[in-house]
């Protein structure tokens, strides 16, 4: 095994510590973030930082990279409120991945790789047409952390538009069928496969597999 100290890590060529500490945290779940400025200006970025916070109301969370820079999605986000999730699948991630590049302001990034804009009642902010998985969300707030200028957005699920055959009676959600993608490091995209969906875990019960019962909707 390899070992690394606090030393190790400040001693790291810059790309190489990067690559090293977005690898060790694991496989990301993969979204398109999808946003307007106030002059109605569309912006599209991909990001691995989402995670759950709350279903009731319903709340998630994503990390903003620090603002010392232009950083056009949070700059939409605070200035219109609105933002979309759209889940990555296998049949456009290189067109995701694209979105990353630094784009002008006044180019939209839905064109610029290839991927189509599309409008809801209620949401301000464009979806991504070839997502299975699209989520509008409103802000609710942000926090700034302190150590490194990153920030937490918080924002609540207003609307979900998911495809009926990936739903679970249960509510939970196929995105193994939905061929989503997941994303490791900087520039490392997998494919997600069942392993297994456990019981709800109690002391006294013996856990038991979920997969080959439960039904769809």
């Amino acid at each position: 095994m390899k070992i690394f100290t606090s030393e190790d890590f400040a001693g790291m060529d810059k790309r190489y510590r990067t690559q090293l500490i977005n690898s060790i945290s694991g496989i990301k779940a993969l979204q398109l973030v999808g946003t307007t400025d106030d002059q109605g200006r569309e912006n599209l970025a991909v990001f691995n930082s989402i995670f759950h916070v709350g279903a009731n109301p319903p709340y998630l969370g994503m990390v903003v990279r620090p603002d010392s820079v232009d950083r056009h999605t949070w700059q939409n986000i605070q200035a219109t409120g609105s933002y979309t999730m759209n889940a990555v699948g296998r049949d456009f991630y290189r067109r995701a991945h694209q979105t990353s590049a630094r784009y002008p302001r006044e180019v939209s990034e839905f064109s610029a790789v290839g991927l189509g804009a599309e409008y809801r009642p209620g949401v301000l902010a464009p979806f991504v047409a070839e997502s299975v998985v699209k989520l509008g969300l409103e802000l609710q707030e942000f926090q700034r952390v302190e150590c490194n200028g990153t920030i937490v957005v918080v924002g609540k699920v207003v609307f979900a538009e998911i495809h009926p055959s990936l739903i679970y009676a249960d509510g939970s959600v196929d995105l193994v069928s939905a061929h989503s993608v997941g994303s490791v490091g900087l520039d490392g995209y997998v494919k997600v496969n069942w392993l297994d969906r456990l019981s709800y875990a109690k002391p006294d019960q013996v856990l038991e597999s979920l997969l080959p019962t439960t039904n769809k909707k």
